[in-house]
């Protein structure tokens, strides 16, 4: 059984720092483009940041960038989110997850890396506070 399992979340100041893990157990995602996403109270889940499967192409929303990393380590099958100077508006659940395909390039599949048609599988979510 697939399983992506987030941890790290919690409660930070603005400006603050966490670092999101994901870690895929059931098989592994070392050759497949994996993704976060997020969602808010209210609000739909949105794209974040997305990475190819060696790690040499990522893909940010536009308003993560310069302040938040996705990188990978495919030996521990775990993908990382690193967030600095955090914003009360990022406050959400982050998800984590994983395209199924094997080898599949970051800009081939249904609506590119920021679509989450194109993911199968997702975690339950760790949720991210930051507080004013």
């Amino acid at each position: 059984q697939v399983q992506l399992v987030e941890s790290g979340g919690g409660l930070v100041q603005a400006g603050g720092s966490l670092r999101l893990s994901c870690a895929a157990s059931g098989r592994t995602f070392r050759s497949n483009v994996m993704g976060w996403f997020r969602q808010a109270p209210g609000k739909e889940r949105e794209f974040v940041a997305a990475i190819n499967w060696s790690g040499s192409s990522t893909y940010y929303t536009d308003s993560v960038k310069g302040r938040f990393t996705i990188s990978r380590d495919n030996a521990k099958n775990t993908v990382y989110l690193q967030m600095s100077s955090l914003k009360p508006e990022d406050t959400a659940v982050y998800y984590c997850a994983a395209d199924k395909r094997s080898n599949a390039g970051m800009w081939t599949g249904l609506g590119g890396p920021s679509s989450s048609v194109r993911y199968d599988y997702w975690g339950q979510g760790t949720q991210v506070t930051v507080s004013s």
